[in-house]
């Protein structure tokens, strides 16, 4: 089954791209991966959830959908916008097209942008594994930031039901941008 022009779907299933909402905490300028916490990378599965692309090519027997061309999904405050996306759901759990497939995995390429609240983070590919819950966001340059604090790598790994997150620098230095404004309250 393929459906082009802006193929939009509802899905109410547990494609959760998560968001990016809590704040992050960095106490090293410089290392070779920094850990902290992002609560607002956890599951959401009570809001709906919207996709829009250029095609949609769904493929039952290999339990997958293929969108391609201008991906952006939108469930709540969290957006993803990629070039591309493959949905993974598990064989027998249900199909994307009745709105119960049972999300094993999505994989996203082509410039990965991933925003929720003050939070954005962008690479060239990335994985969220729902039966792992843990989202994976690769490239030369992985870049998060929250108002003007950035922290630049090559991969983040987030574990979506705890919030633990680790921005790693694959062979070189994890490099952050600290606003010393931010940590001002009223």
């Amino acid at each position: 089954m393929s459906v082009k022009p802006a193929a939009l779907i509802r899905i109410s299933a547990a494609l959760a791209v998560a968001g990016l909402g809590a704040s992050l905490i960095a106490s090293a300028a410089l290392a070779q991966a920094t850990s902290s916490r992002m609560q607002g990378l956890q599951l959401s599965n009570d809001q709906p959830i919207q996709i829009e692309s250029d095609k949609l090519e769904i493929k039952d027997p290999e339990s997958k959908a293929i969108f391609t061309g201008n991906v952006k999904v939108v469930q709540g405050t969290t957006t993803l916008q990629a070039g591309n996306m493959t949905v993974f759901y598990k064989a027998g759990g249900g199909s994307v097209t009745s709105g119960n497939a049972d999300i094993d995995r999505i994989e996203v390429s082509n410039k990965v942008f991933l925003s929720s609240g003050a939070q954005q983070a962008t690479g060239e590919s990335g994985i969220v594994n729902l039966t792992n819950q843990t989202i994976v966001l690769k490239g030369k340059k992985v870049v998060l930031s929250e108002g003007k604090n950035v922290f630049v790598g090559c991969q983040l790994n987030v574990q979506m039901d705890t919030g633990e997150a680790q921005l790693d620098a694959c062979g070189g230095r994890v490099q952050i941008q600290l606003d010393p404004q931010s940590r001002k309250t009223n």
